[in-house]
Parts: structure tokens; sequence; C-alpha cells
């Protein structure tokens, strides 16, 4: 499943809405900031699986800094991906276009490694896994 962590500096989640909130953005601006990246991230597509980077789980971490620079941890479903040198500009072309973003470093990682159990439940029907 995607188990994206998605923060704001480093303080408890006081809203429980899954977003640490101890940053200079208010509350409710960091929920419309969070809820407007992963829905930019959901544009982005892996060009060889009929399914968004973020429903397959590509994304491990976005955190929002008080600047308003979004800091992305991603991974590929195979280091070897065809896309590999592209995807992070989609990325970052696709978050980088949402209102108030200042700015976005996209980072690969590749541990821990991609498997299919991080992919969402549509992600699954998309494919015609589940």
């Amino acid at each position: 499943m995607n188990d994206v962590s998605t923060t704001a500096e480093t303080a408890p989640d006081t809203a429980g809405n899954g977003v640490v909130s101890a940053s200079a953005i208010p509350a409710d601006e960091l929920a419309r900031l969070t809820d407007d990246i992963v829905s930019a991230l959901k544009t982005v597509y892996d060009p060889e699986i009929p399914a968004d980077i973020y429903e397959l789980g590509l994304v491990y971490r976005i955190d929002i800094e008080d600047d308003r620079t979004v800091k992305i941890d991603m991974t590929l479903t195979a280091p070897g991906c065809p896309v590999a040198g592209e995807m992070p500009g989609w990325v970052e072309n696709a978050v980088g276009a949402v209102e108030g973003v200042s700015g976005v470093e996209v980072s690969m990682v590749f541990d821990p490694p991609w498997t299919p159990d991080r992919m969402s439940e549509e992600a699954q029907v998309a494919v015609g896994w589940y």
C-alpha cells in the first residue's frame, strides 16, 4: 500500500490529518498544499504501467519546508527503468506548477526497493492485478 509520509518539519501531528504541522505555514494552507501536491503527482504516469506514480507507490516521502520548497523522495519500479533520467523532471514540473510551491527537489532513492505490494488498490485494478 502507499504509505508515503508527508511532513513539514518534525513536530507531532496535532491536527490528526497525517500532516505534521509545526511549520510557519498555517495548517489549512499546509493541508491545501499537500492535497494539491498529491493531485499533481497523480498526473505523472509510468509510461510502461497504466497507473500514476503516486498510486504505484513510487513516492516515498514529501516534505514541505517553511519556505514552501517541496522535497520528494521517490523510486522507480526498477533501477534500469527507461525513463529514470526523465521522471524526476516530470515530477519537478508537475509539483512546481502547484500554487504556493516555491521550488521542488526530487531525490531518487532505491532503498527500500520498490515492490508491487506498495501499489494502492486503485493501481492494482489499473494493471489488472486485483
